[in-house]
């Protein structure tokens, strides 16, 4: 088998899943270069029989690559792409104009869709769909990376389907979402399914030290608070501001004792939770106003003219769109991150010997363990859980929060 280039180094604890993917895009090489890498763009087939080379057979013009968040769908995705265009000795070498570009995501002929709202849009699937039917105009292959494809809503995936079920020949989509369950069963029948896996906090603790995002100390700490998940690892790892915020999250409502204390925990988790969302959008948002401001010669402190106020109302909404999912993220993984606070206690409680998740609070996890019984913690667990699909469901955050909050309290 063609050993993984350098383009698979981010891909971390995904060997299996490494293994696939450079097998497929040894495949996809053959179908153009011939089995012998003639380079005549015909087919490759068997001498025999005329038949695909097994080579060849291992590719799919359609894939569904699914997994946890932070296990590294998108970086899966991207090295994929990059393999298919590279034109190195070997797919995904990393050094030719194929794998830069499209690592850099710079590539013509690789087009990355995702959305900064709730949905991918028809229309928008419907443009992809447009898209699909061109040639590559440089590189070997056209490649449509979904990478949030489980936010496609039925009327977009249903747009996708007939272009996913026949696409040109030099055609590949990679549909990314967190499970197969995600994505309707008529696209799911279509695509070759790759699951992921989580990987070992060591393995992404290793990746941080070899960027020199942090020391091992701090990376592992990271990966361990981040549960594996490699881009919320490194962000803990490259912020104390994020580690500070991230234990403040945790500790507020489980130190609560009274219905005043978890009413205020509530609002103050929320709050934390819109700092974070604003510090990841906030300089974002300044860079496309501005750029938007240059483009249309507006100077700083001049009015816009009237018919250019479409344009800026058109970003503003953009840019609510995306507060308001970096908002809805922001308080998921805090709620993801009290539940890993519990399920160290429950561990600690049930006398199991796993390794805590939250190290960097071990004496809070003790405290807690020692203050109550496994029932107890189930049940809040029980209640972060329902707090998470309420919020999913679009509830009042602040009620929904507040409510969880009251649940945490000592029983009595």
């Amino acid at each position: 088998m063609t050993a993984p280039g350098p383009v698979w180094g981010e891909l971390v604890g995904q060997e299996a899943a490494v293994r696939v993917l450079v097998e497929a895009a040894a495949g996809a090489r053959a179908l153009i270069d011939g089995p012998r890498g003639e380079g005549d763009g015909a087919p490759a087939t068997d001498d025999r029989n005329g038949a695909a080379s097994a080579d060849s057979r291992s590719m799919s013009h359609a894939w569904l690559i699914t997994g946890p968040p932070g296990s590294g769908r998108s970086v899966a995705a991207r090295a994929f792409a990059a393999a298919l265009q590279c034109t190195g000795p070997e797919p995904g070498c990393g050094r030719c104009p194929g794998c830069r570009t499209t690592m850099g995501r710079t590539n013509g002929d690789v087009r990355f869709v995702a959305t900064e709202g709730s949905i991918i849009t028809t229309q928008t699937a419907r443009g992809l769909v447009h898209q699909a039917q061109s040639a590559p105009s440089q590189g070997r292959w056209l490649v449509i990376v979904v990478e949030d494809a489980d936010r496609l809503n039925e009327q977009g995936a249903n747009a996708l389907l007939k272009a996913i079920e026949e696409p040109p020949e030099r055609t590949v989509w990679v549909l990314c979402a967190p499970s197969p369950e995600d994505m309707i069963q008529t696209i799911r029948s279509r695509c070759r399914h790759l699951g992921l896996r989580i990987p070992r906090a060591q393995a992404v603790a290793d990746l941080l030290v070899r960027e020199g995002a942090a020391d091992a100390a701090t990376a592992l700490e990271s990966a361990r608070a981040a549960q594996s998940h490699i881009g919320l690892a490194r962000a803990l790892a490259r912020d104390p501001q994020m580690r500070r915020r991230r234990r403040e999250i945790i500790a507020a409502p489980v130190r609560v004792r009274s219905v005043g204390e978890a009413v205020f925990a509530a609002d103050r988790l929320l709050e934390t939770a819109k700092e974070q969302a604003e510090a990841q959008t906030a300089e974002r948002d300044a860079r496309e106003r501005a750029e938007l401001m240059r483009q249309l010669g507006v100077e700083d402190g001049e009015a816009v003219a009237r018919q250019s106020r479409g344009l800026l109302r058109s970003l503003e909404e953009d840019q609510k769109r995306r507060q308001k999912r970096a908002l809805n993220d922001a308080l998921d993984r805090a709620l993801v991150d009290l539940l890993a606070i519990y399920r160290d206690v429950l561990m600690i409680q049930l006398s199991t010997g796993q390794e805590l998740v939250n190290t960097d609070l071990a004496d809070l996890v003790a405290e807690l363990a020692g203050d109550s019984r496994p029932r107890q913690t189930m049940e809040r667990i029980a209640s972060i859980e329902d707090a998470r699909r309420r919020l999913l469901a679009n509830g009042n955050p602040l009620l929904v929060l507040e409510a969880m909050a009251i649940s945490l309290r000592p029983q009595v």
